[in-house]
């Protein structure tokens, strides 16, 4: 069981540059208008032209953009290789956005960045998103991605090795596709699973139930995201919903990273917690004052730090 250490909580221990982040993201805030008073096209298109609080990430030329057959439509995904190695296995990655927003060409950087630090092809999927395509569009889509990898991958990834991650909304959509996977086809393919602040809990837990500071994600942002995504389904403990109900057994190992000023802050503890009852190979690390997904943030110390730690969990367990 992973019971954080009270010194995490302490103000005192949030590095300088972190409490500089955090007190401009507030500040900007607090004199723009609420994302809320937009379309999701509107958004989605702002955030593409870097008008958000994140860095927009410059796009990796060498990317390949393929499809591969699904029973919607063909579903795009986005592969990023490492410079001048040759790859030992594929990461797959779950982009977030709050299942409304993001796309799998907005963290090239990042993925450019695991690539190299691992030595994995990174491939991002383009799943559908809501309102257009709500509930259970995105979870069908990365099963479809998951499965595919899984199955038919090898005739064009080294695919010895899969991973499979993302952050936020990504998070839960990871561990749905993991738990299908597993469920539906049988499957356990997966040999590592990173989750960066993933959302398990679709009913709200304690710390996404009280967390009006304006630090990229609010209590109001949590409902209006999750019932933009789940609309008229209403059962929130269905563990295709809500992973953290889930029947957790023969999960492959994963790597949970979440910041203290973080809404989804005891979603990380608690999957954390029940994840490790099946699977013992689990880490948690915890940053104190850590905004949501502070890992956007490039130049931050504590965003390096879990990248790099992040890359040790990979690396450890491809021997």
């Amino acid at each position: 069981m992973f019971l954080p250490n009270a010194s995490l909580y302490d103000d005192k221990n949030i590095p300088e540059d972190t409490k500089t982040l955090n007190a401009k993201i507030i500040a900007l805030a607090e004199t723009s208008p609420s994302m809320w008073e937009f379309s999701a096209p509107a958004i989605r298109q702002a955030r593409a032209e870097g008008k958000s609080i994140f860095p927009l990430e410059t796009k990796d030329p060498n990317a390949e953009d393929f499809y591969i057959p699904t029973n919607n439509e063909d579903l795009k995904l986005r592969a990023i290789q490492p410079d001048h190695a040759k790859p030992r296995g594929v990461f797959l990655h779950i982009h977030g956005g709050g299942w409304m927003l993001g796309a799998c060409d907005l963290q090239d950087e990042r993925l450019k960045q695991m690539a190299n630090d691992t030595r994995l092809t990174c491939i991002s999927v383009d799943y559908r998103l809501a309102p257009e395509a709500p509930y259970p569009a995105a979870c069908d889509d990365c099963e479809a991605a998951a499965l595919w990898l899984a199955s038919e991958g090898h005739t064009k990834f080294n695919t010895d090795f899969l991973a499979i991650g993302g952050d936020s909304a990504g998070g839960h959509l990871s561990a749905n596709a993991l738990i299908r996977l597993r469920d539906k086809h049988k499957l356990k393919a997966y040999d590592a699973a990173i989750f960066m602040a993933g959302a398990f809990d679709m009913r709200g837990t304690p710390s996404t139930k009280n967390f009006h500071e304006k630090l990229v994600l609010t209590t109001l942002d949590i409902r209006n995201f999750a019932s933009t995504f789940l609309q008229n389904n209403e059962d929130r403990i269905d563990p295709d919903v809500s992973p953290l109900y889930a029947d957790l057994t023969d999960m492959p190992p994963a790597h949970f990273s979440v910041g203290t000023k973080d809404a989804l802050l005891d979603d990380s503890i608690f999957m954390a917690n029940k994840w490790v009852q099946s699977q013992t190979d689990t880490e948690l690390d915890i940053y104190p004052g850590g905004c949501h997904v502070f890992q956007y943030f490039p130049d931050l110390a504590q965003s390096q730090e879990s990248r790099k730690r992040m890359a040790e969990f990979l690396i450890r367990l491809m021997g």
